[in-house]
């Protein structure tokens, strides 16, 4: 694990020992991201409305019994509600051990046993067989790849031909982020790298009111921080507040993207 990702997994192990345990940050969430709409069986933590979730799924187009690959899975809510959705299977990987857990708990109370497993992996390193997987999803995870030329070769390598790779990822400033090592490799634009890693772009759109969604959503963190810390505990809730602080100050996003591409 490179410094950066252990920097990243060390902050989310403390975050996850603690989920679901703020009312505050629920609330947060649900007011500025997700909406009211959003199942909250399937709750998480990222930039992720239940309409894009829904285009999310609609671009993997998968078909009952076909296997899921959902990097960067946190607790697992986005790829669960996708497999219970299109009856597929799920496999999901996550650098945080404490994150893979929570998702396992997950499991049994949304009926999914024995089609839902998660374990310990990054974007270089899934252990997965080559050309095992029939869709691979990830979200609001891959700008913080430390190569993601890497990571998408892995993605390639995991992914049938004719497979769909579905992503949700924040587009980086790099003159923004210049020497900061949780966002290192900064990439404006992932078309390219898709295309050069043996994918080809079906759809690359910008999501509406990124900005507005991440302004009210880290600005609330903030604001409300004494109220997280008090519910989640000191080491807890500064995993999220100090990214809510930083990105609220550096700006380091030029774009928030949903996309789908198919494998070569």
């Amino acid at each position: 694990m490179s410094d950066a990702e252990d920097l990243i997994a060390s902050g989310y192990d403390s975050f996850y020992a603690a989920w679901g345990a703020s009312p505050t940050l629920r609330r947060i969430w649900r007011k500025h991201v997700t909406g009211p709409d959003y199942p909250e069986e399937f709750a998480h933590i990222s930039f992720l409305p239940l309409a894009r979730l829904r285009a999310l799924a609609e671009g993997l187009d998968l078909a009952p019994g076909q296997l899921l690959v959902d990097l960067a899975c946190g607790a697992g809510g986005p790829g669960l509600w996708v497999a219970k959705e299109s009856g597929a299977r799920l496999v999901g990987r996550d650098l945080s051990p404490v994150a893979v857990q929570r998702a396992v708990e997950r499991v049994a109370g949304l009926g999914m046993r024995g089609r839902a497993e998660f374990a310990q992996g990054s974007f270089e390193d899934t252990g997965l067989s080559r050309e095992s997987a029939d869709a691979v999803m990830t979200v609001d995870a891959l700008q913080y790849a430390p190569d993601k030329t890497k990571a998408l070769q892995e993605v390639a390598r995991i992914i049938r031909p004719g497979g769909r790779f579905a992503l949700v990822a924040f587009e980086l400033d790099a003159d923004r982020i210049a020497g900061l090592p949780v966002w290192s490799d900064p990439v404006g634009d992932y078309r390219p790298l898709l295309e050069q890693t043996g994918f080809d772009v079906v759809s690359y759109e910008q999501i509406p009111h990124w900005q507005d969604q991440v302004a009210a959503g880290f600005g609330a963190v903030v604001a409300e921080r004494g109220a997280i810390e008090a519910e989640l505990g000191q080491a807890a809730a500064a995993a999220i507040v100090l990214e809510a602080s930083i990105t609220l100050e550096l700006q380091p996003y030029r774009g928030h993207i949903l996309a789908v591409a198919t494998r070569r």
